[in-house]
Order: structure tokens, then C-alpha cells, then sequence
């Protein structure tokens, strides 16, 4: 099948990419061109900016897909155009939405797609303008104007994310164990959650891909190892050989702080992150979803030494000031009794 992927590079896409030449398909990359060192000359790229209406639909005028999956339409508008563009010139669209567009609290534990609502407040645009775009695509499925398919991603890491932890900053975590530095941990700690890595979740999408029996259907991907928030961190000093000092906040503090940097705490993490994956495993066979939270850790901390990150200097500082505070908090709390 030749599969257009608009995008291509991200954390979930650069593995969608890979399992299709796995498995003999032609991929076609449609993203910036910036990247095109990730892989070989057996991917076709077409240059562009999907931001420029006019210009988007021109490139892709003259082709023709068997499958084009979506991974960077993040609101209706968004996905109106993947649709309006490719509804005579593909067989199936698959877009990339999220479990975010869920409703908190859930309906059901672990939560089942059939069963939940959507996500109706724009308290939290992410989750609402992902919501919106998921309402837009079921009137395009109502209508029969092409075969589309919904992807809902949980958190999800992989080669060359950089949204690992509570403020988002990957390496500083391995830094401050390795450092006997407090790191921040949002609420007790105890939130259930089930961690995912990029090539399981990529299984999804490459599993979807010219599949008739996920036409017009909705499916999450994620893992079901039962974990809680604070095994990710306790996992990671396993791996570097110390453990991990935890100081405990208020995800309603930070985000009345920073709303930019903690409303996925907030409106989402603060919740159950347990998702049954019985829908998916049902009508896509090749779906997987077992690399365990040690064994994806163990991949990302590899990824971190052969790259070399650098540490986040400003979330360090950010970090310190948040300990410090945590500290002198309960100095003042003591001292009112």
C-alpha cells in the first residue's frame, strides 16, 4: 500500500514509518523536510507546510493514496482540511486524536471508547480542540464521505519526545536522581496509570492501515501494565543505580501557577489513566502493546547517552524553587503547632 503520513518525525509517527517498510508498504512523508535524516532512501518526501491551505492542497493534487494517516490535525479546521483534500484521493484517512478528549472523571475503569464522552468544556483547549475534531470526523463517518479511522493515544514516550515527568523534562529527571535532587512529584504519587512506548503505539496506526473492520471505528492504544505516577521516577533510579528523593504538590497549586505548564496535570493526569484495550486487540490482531515501564525506560535513558542531551537549565531552576518551597512550606506548617 502506498500510506501518506503527514507528519512522519514525531515521537509515534517516526515508528508508524518504520513498521510500514517493515511490512513492504510504501510510506510517504509530508512534513517540513528538517528531518530527513531519520531514515533512508526507501521513503518518498513531499516538502511543505500544511499550515498554507492553498499551497497544501496544490502539492497533493496530483496523487493518489491507498491510506493517509493524520498525525498533526489538532482541531476540526485541522482535520476538515486532511478531509476535504483527500476524500477523492484516498481509501482510508486515520487521524490521531487522544485519550485526553475524554471526559474526567471516566465513566468506566479501566476506560472502555464505547462508554466514555467527550471531552464538551475549553478549560483545557488541547483536550476540547481534540474533542471538537473527533465530533467533526464522526459527522464525516455519519455521512459515509470516506472511511475514517480514530486513533486515541494515551502519554506516550519514545525516541525523541521530550515529554517525560511532571514539568515535561526528560533527561533533568535522570540528572536529579543521578544527583541526589529532589524531583516534584504532583499529588501522592499514587494516581494508576499504564506508561506507553512509541513502537507499541505505533502498531496501532500500521495495524489500521487498509483494515475494513476499524472503518468508522474509535480505538485508544495504550499499555495495561498497572502502574502508579510514581513508579515512572522510582523505575528510573532502578536503572541508574539510585533512589529517587519525591517531595509531594498539589496539582491544583500548579496549576493555578503556571496553567500553561500543569493543566495536563490538572484536567487529565490528576485522574485514572487505565484503558481497556479489548476494542483495538479485537479488530486489529497485530496490535502490542508489551514493552514493560523498565524495559521502554531502558530505551529512552540509552536514547539520553547516545545523544547527549543537555539538561534544561530554567527547569532545573524551576524545580529547585518548587523544592525549596515545598520545604519551607512545611517548616510553617510545623510551626503552627
Amino acid at each position: 500500500m502506498k500510506v501518506l503520513i503527514l507528519g512522519g518525525t514525531g515521537v509515534i509517527s517516526r515508528c508508524i514509518v518504520e513498521q510500514l517498510l517493515a511490512q513492504g508498504h510504501h510510506p510517504v512523508l509530508f512534513n517540513r523536510g528538517t528531518k530527513k535524516e531519520l531514515f533512508q532512501d526507501d521513503v518518498e518526501w513531499i516538502t511543505g507546510d500544511k499550515n498554507d491551505k492553498d499551497a497544501f492542497q496544490s502539492l497533493m493534487q496530483p496523487h493518489r493514496f491507498d491510506v493517509v494517516i493524520d498525525m498533526i490535525s489538532f482541531n476540526a479546521s485541522d482535520a476538515g482540511l486532511t478531509v476535504q483534500t483527500f476524500k477523492e484521493r484516498a481509501s482510508q484517512l486515520i487521524f490521531c486524536s487522544s485519550t485526553a478528549a475524554y471526559k474526567r472523571p471516566f465513566r468506566t475503569i479501566p476506560a472502555q471508547e464505547d462508554a466514555e464522552a467527550l471531552v464538551d468544556d475549553p478549560v483545557f483547549p488541547y483536550a476540547y480542540h481534540k474533542a471538537e475534531m473527533e465530533r467533526y470526523l464522526h459527522t464525516v463517518i455519519a455521512k459515509g464521505e470516506i472511511p475514517v479511522t480514530i486513533i486515541r493515544p494515551s502519554l506516550t514516550f519514545g525516541i525523541g519526545g521530550a515529554n517525560m515527568g511532571v514539568l515535561r523534562q526528560n533527561v533533568n529527571l535522570v540528572h536529579r536522581i543521578k544527583s541526589g535532587k529532589p524531583l516534584v512529584m504532583f499529588g501522592d504519587g499514587t494516581v494508576p496509570w499504564s506508561f506507553t512506548f512509541a513502537p507499541d503505539t505505533a502498531s496501532a496506526f500500521a495495524g489500521a492501515a487498509g483494515n475494513e473492520r476499524t472503518y468508522g471505528q474509535s480505538y485508544h492504544a495504550t499499555n495495561e501494565d498497572l502502574h502508579v505516577w510514581e513508579d515512572l521516577y522510582l523505575e528510573i533510579g532502578k536503572l541508574v543505580g539510585r533512589e529517587p528523593q519525591l517531595v509531594h504538590m498539589s496539582s491544583q497549586l500548579l496549576h493555578e501557577a503556571n496553567p500553561g505548564l500543569f493543566a495536563h496535570l490538572y484536567y487529565e493526569k490528576q485522574y485514572s489513566g487505565l484503558f481497556d484495550n479489548s476494542k483495538i486487540k479485537r479488530d486489529i490482531p497485530t496490535f502490542r502493546n508489551g514493552i514493560t515501564l523498565a524495559e521502554g525506560l531502558d530505551m529512552m535513558l540509552r536514547w539520553f547517552e547516545r545523544e547527549g542531551h543537555p539538561v534544561e537549565a530554567e527547569k532545573d531552576r524551576l524545580e529547585d524553587r518548587l523544592v525549596e518551597m515545598y520545604h519551607r512550606f512545611g517548616n510553617e506548617l510545623k510551626a503552627l503547632f
